[in-house]
C-alpha cells in the first residue's frame, strides 16, 4: 500500500492516470502533454507501473500503459474500512 500512495503522491502521476483514464496511450503520446523530458516521464510511469496503477503492453516498436482499475478498487475497498464505524454495545 506504501508504494500506492507514493505513486499517487505526484500531480504529474495523477494526471497521467487522468489521461489513461480516458483512453490508453503510448509513452511519447503522454510526453507530449507535459513539458518535462521524456526521462522523467519514463521514471513517473516506471512508479506508476511498480504500485501496478498502470499496464504496459508492447505492440511492435511502441508500448502502450492502460490504467489497472483492479488496484483502484482494491485501494477503495481499504480506504472504505475506514468509514464504517460499528457500534459497540
Amino acid at each position: 500500500m506504501n508504494i500506492l500512495f507514493k505513486a499517487l503522491n505526484d500531480t504529474t502521476r495523477r494526471s497521467i492516470l487522468e489521461m489513461l483514464k480516458e483512453k490508453d496511450m503510448t509513452a511519447g503520446e503522454i510526453a507530449d502533454q507535459f513539458n518535462i523530458s521524456k526521462p522523467s516521464i519514463s521514471h513517473h510511469l516506471d512508479l506508476l507501473k511498480q504500485a501496478n496503477l498502470v499496464v504496459a503492453v508492447k505492440e511492435g516498436q511502441f508500448i502502450y500503459y492502460s490504467i489497472n482499475t483492479t488496484v483502484m478498487d482494491e485501494m477503495l475497498k481499504w480506504l472504505m474500512q475506514f468509514s464504517v464505524k460499528t457500534k459497540k454495545k
